[in-house]
This record gives C-alpha cells, sequence and structure tokens, in this order.
C-alpha cells in the first residue's frame, strides 16, 4: 500500500485550518507553481497538480471528513487503475491564472450556459468568441496627451442567412444529446467527477442538423471591422487597451471576445521615459556651471525657466513635481526630471587656451586630495627624494 498523501501539509496548512485559510494558502501556492509562469519546468507542474489534488479533497467538506477519517484516502496512489490521474487537472485550468481562481474560487467568469453546474458546484468554462490583437503606432505627443486612432481590424460578423444561428432558415439548433444542453461532460476519475467541454458541441450545448449554407453552420462570416479608439493620455509602448466585446463574435450566438490594442509609441529625441516620470538632459557650459545662471528647458506644454546654483556638479538633477505624462488610471502626473550635464569642448581657439591656462592659475586646491588620506603618492616621493 503506497504511503498516505499529506494533503495538509501539501497546501501548508494545519489540520485545523479554516476553509478560508485553505483557499488562502492554495491561492498563493497556485499563483507560484502555475504552469503558465513556470513554462517547461516538470517540477513545478507536478508541483502544482499535488496542490490541485490536495486542494480538491480539502476544499470539499464530504471529501475532507473521509480523508480525515481515513477512509478511501488511506492507499490512495494518485495512479493506476481506478485511481486518479493529477494530469487530469491541467485540462480544467488550460485557459491560464484567470480561469483557475474563477473556476475554482467562483470568479466573476460570467453565466454558465444552462445546466451547466457540475460535481462539487465548479461551473464548466464558458464559451465565447477569440479574444483579437492588434497594434497602433503613436507619436511621442499623441501617446503623452492621448488620441483618437483608427484601426481596421480583421474579425467576423454574424451571418445575415442564419442571423449567427449557424442552422438552416427555416430550422434551430437542437439541444445537445451527449450534454443535454449544460455544454460539459464530467468524467469520472475515481471519487472525482472532472468537467470538460462536451465532445459533441464542443461546449456550445447545442448541434446543428442542417447547416445553414452560407457559413456551413459556423454562424460567422469573415469581415473587417473599422473602429475609433480613444487612446488616454499618459499611454506607454507595449500598454494594451481593452476594448471589451469587440473581439470575434462567438460560434452560434454566444458572447464576443475581447479587442486589445497594443501601443507602439515612438521615441522622443528630447524626452526620456524612466517609469512614470521623464527625464530631459540639459547642457550647461562651464562659466554656467561655476557663476550659476538661469536656464530656459523644454516642458511638455512649452517651455520653463530653472535656476542653476553656482557650483552646479555634473549629473545634478532638478525636477519639477507634477509637471510629466499623465499616470494611467488618473492618478496625478508623473514628474520632470532635467539632468545638468557639464558641455566640455573638444577644442579650444588659441584666446579660450589661454583663458583656460589663466583660469587654472587662480583655481587653488587639489580636487583628488580627499582621495589620498595618507597624501598624494607624488608628495611621498618628493619626499622619500629630499631624504
Amino acid at each position: 500500500m503506497a504511503e498516505r498523501p499529506d494533503y495538509y501539509k501539501i497546501i501548508g496548512v494545519g489540520k485545523n485550518a479554516t476553509d478560508e485559510e485553505i483557499k488562502k494558502s492554495y491561492r498563493k501556492l497556485a499563483r507560484k507553481y502555475h504552469p503558465d509562469r513556470n513554462p517547461g519546468d516538470k517540477q513545478a507542474e507536478e508541483r502544482f497538480k499535488e496542490i490541485s489534488q490536495a486542494h480538491d479533497v480539502l476544499s470539499d467538506p464530504d471529501k475532507r471528513k473521509e480523508y480525515d477519517r481515513g477512509g478511501m484516502f488511506a492507499g490512495f496512489t494518485g495512479s493506476g487503475a481506478g485511481g486518479f490521474d493529477p494530469s487530469q487537472f491541467s485540462g480544467n485550468f488550460s485557459g491560464g491564472l484567470g480561469d483557475i481562481f474563477s473556476n475554482i474560487f467562483g470568479g466573476a467568469g460570467g453565466s454558465a450556459p444552462r445546466g451547466a453546474r457540475g460535481a462539487g458546484g465548479q461551473r464548466p468554462p464558458q464559451a465565447r468568441g477569440h479574444d483579437l490583437e492588434t497594434e497602433v503606432s503613436l507619436s511621442f505627443d499623441q501617446a503623452v496627451h492621448g488620441t483618437q486612432v483608427s484601426l481596421s481590424v480583421p474579425t467576423s460578423k454574424p451571418c445575415p442567412t442564419c442571423n449567427g444561428s449557424g442552422a438552416r432558415p427555416g430550422t434551430s439548433p437542437k439541444v445537445c444529446p451527449v450534454c443535454n444542453g449544460r455544454g460539459v461532460e464530467a468524467q469520472s476519475q475515481g471519487i472525482f467527477s472532472i468537467n470538460q467541454p462536451c465532445s459533441n458541441c464542443k461546449g456550445s450545448g447545442t448541434v446543428i442538423e442542417h447547416p445553414c449554407p452560407t457559413c456551413e453552420g459556423s454562424g460567422a462570416q469573415r469581415s473587417v471591422r473599422r473602429l475609433r479608439v480613444n487612446v488616454p493620455a499618459g499611454v506607454r509602448d507595449g500598454s494594451r487597451i481593452k476594448l471589451a466585446g469587440k473581439g470575434d463574435p462567438g460560434v452560434r450566438g454566444v458572447p464576443p471576445g475581447d479587442l486589445y490594442v497594443i501601443t507602439r509609441v515612438s521615441e522622443s529625441p528630447i524626452f526620456k521615459r524612466n517609469g512614470d516620470n521623464l527625464e530631459v538632459e540639459v547642457p550647461l557650459t562651464i562659466p554656467e556651471a561655476i557663476r550659476g545662471a538661469v536656464v530656459e528647458v523644454p516642458t511638455l506644454n512649452g517651455s520653463k525657466r530653472l535656476r542653476v546654483a553656482p557650483g552646479t556638479k555634473h549629473g545634478t538633477v532638478q525636477r519639477l513635481r507634477g509637471e510629466g505624462p499623465p499616470r494611467l488610471g488618473g492618478k496625478g502626473n508623473g514628474d520632470l526630471r532635467y539632468r545638468f550635464v557639464i558641455d566640455v569642448p573638444a577644442s579650444l581657439s588659441a584666446e579660450q587656451s589661454a583663458a583656460v591656462d589663466q583660469l587654472s592659475q587662480v583655481m587653488n586646491g587639489d580636487p583628488r586630495a580627499n582621495l589620498f588620506p595618507q597624501g598624494s603618492p607624488s608628495t611621498a616621493q618628493a619626499k622619500a627624494g629630499e631624504n
């Protein structure tokens, strides 16, 4: 007889843990070991299966009582004739992390098809149209201030002949005889029951006996949808704008998918993105850095003057708080940061060279003295030569 698995230890809770504690611990572990976050990691995949298996038992009051009594779980091996194959769990969560918490924890995943609650009260995946994704190119100014763009998106539309039902005019879809309209099939794995999309109707709950001659039963025709999309101010390169319900319409009238617009923002020759803020490199002449000055700098809406303090060092940063790009979500604006850099000429005229010589004679002190607390090597060598 194989060793009895310790589901409490696998989930990371005590035997007296509440349902909420079990759920909280499971969520944390499921996020950590989910295959979507660990592609190609077999150990993480096996760990995820163990966690899912343990949660399925401990989250069900009847199964948990049976397990605590050491009943049918005492000789559990996880595989073999009549046993449970943990790999079956991966089928329930093929949609990724969003589906796992929607299906297991009763998240807002939309309404289920008629009669769609399966064993354990879980909802099967709901049929819906495909999500679509497209890209839009924006200038830097458009991304900062927001704009409206036109898009042409290849998609589909309900078939005009059958109005999206997929059935020949004068007929209608029939309830699937395999799942009785539920859209799912319950596959028994020992004491467990796993819901899978119906193999006959592919989860729609209906079958087409007489397909529409125009769309051949799909209920849709390919088309190009033209949209005007409002791009919010502050988007970055790679931002995703979700247009709910603007994706492909579902087969035979089920809800449509979503459209995701990916923004591609061209770089600015002046402003550089750094998180929510923008940075500008501002050159200073050597006299400006030494004596101080008032310099004009660009902003997103024109220009402003900044006071440069006397003795400003290379790399000094001044900030204009709240005058950067808008933060997405209406949380104010970022900052504008100005980094002062000393503009050192690559070559000097005779007059400039003479001026630098004069300056070097009156600028006393060794700026590198602090690098050698015991005295500079040249000084030490000079003293040694005198001795």
